[in-house]
């Protein structure tokens, strides 16, 4: 295992190296001029080059390329174009935190309820529960984002008065409540929808059959045989939920006022900010890559026969 897994961090720079690179010729060529945005309506053309010059920007992309990689593997990604005086590494840790918080209550509310409920759906197959589950699942999922949280904001904040309207405080503050709700509602109905065809999937092998000769009750079935293997498929999706940690939907930072990553992004793109882009860029690309590997050591401790090499 441990070969294994030093084989596939050995692969991540390589990885990161041909993504950064795609990503920086893609910023330094791409439409857009980051010195235009920074000046705005006082731009001129003999300050724009005055700029550029401090900034290194007309240096050849060569050049530059290799001096934000040699900056990056020391952890430095460079002084964001907007926020001058700022670095990137500063900017971006704060609100991926606070990001990764949000994700991780709407993943909860997707798990605790969600796999608990695909399973009882798959077990209650051939009933009414079935057809009827099913549709409600389909409805949540078809809810968009922006529809869900003024329901949620108008029963939790307004009529019963529960919870903050918004704001942020915390994973251990009330105001998570509504973005881990209105963020894990489409989760849920997701979940629960793949879980179902996989514990189906499982009920109709020979080794169920077989643990049902033996005698074995129903509840040993379901928790040592059938749980077990349908929750294989189901670690792939987490895997790259779990990588999506770092990032939040643009809708929910905005409408409930929440300092994450998401708007912070969107806010970079749209003014040229490429040493942010690039960070953002090469934290995500990690994160899959360390996700997938621990999707791939979690096959293995939940099922015996596969192997890592």
């Amino acid at each position: 295992m441990w070969v294994y897994i030093t084989r596939r961090l050995l692969w991540l720079p390589t990885l990161l190296l041909m993504v950064s690179a795609v990503t920086f010729v893609l910023g330094t060529y791409g439409p857009g001029d980051p010195v235009r945005v920074m000046l705005g309506t006082k731009y001129d053309k003999d300050t724009a080059e005055r700029l550029r010059s401090s900034l290194g920007l007309d240096r050849p992309i060569m050049v530059q390329y290799l001096d934000y990689v040699s900056g990056a593997i020391r952890g430095d990604f460079g002084e964001s174009l907007r926020y001058r005086g700022r670095s990137v590494g500063s900017l971006l840790a704060s609100k991926m935190w606070v990001s990764f918080q949000v994700n991780m209550a709407a993943m909860i509310v997707s798990l605790s309820i969600g796999l608990p409920l695909g399973f009882w759906i798959a077990r209650h197959q051939g009933t009414w529960i079935d057809p009827a589950a099913i549709t409600f699942t389909l409805v949540l999922m078809s809810i968009p984002i922006m529809v869900s949280i003024p329901i949620v904001l108008w029963a939790l904040c307004l009529k019963l008065s529960w919870v903050p309207c918004s704001g942020w405080g915390g994973f251990f503050d009330l105001r998570i409540v509504v973005p881990a709700i209105t963020m894990g509602i489409p989760g849920i109905a997701g979940l629960a929808r793949l879980m179902r065809a996989s514990t189906l999937d499982v009920l109709g092998q020979d080794f169920v059959r077989t643990a049902r000769a033996k005698g074995l009750s129903e509840s040993v079935i379901d928790i040592r045989h059938v749980l077990r293997n349908a929750i294989i498929p189901i670690i792939t999706i987490l895997s790259f939920s779990l990588a999506g940690m770092l990032t939040t939907g643009f809708i929910t930072e905005r409408l409930l006022g929440i300092p994450g990553v998401g708007d912070f992004a969107i806010q970079a793109i749209f003014n040229r900010d490429y040493p942010v882009i690039m960070a953002f860029t090469m934290i995500l690309s990690t994160a899959f890559v360390i996700a997938n590997l621990l999707a791939d050591l979690a096959y293995s401790l939940i099922d015996p026969r596969i192997r890592l090499s």
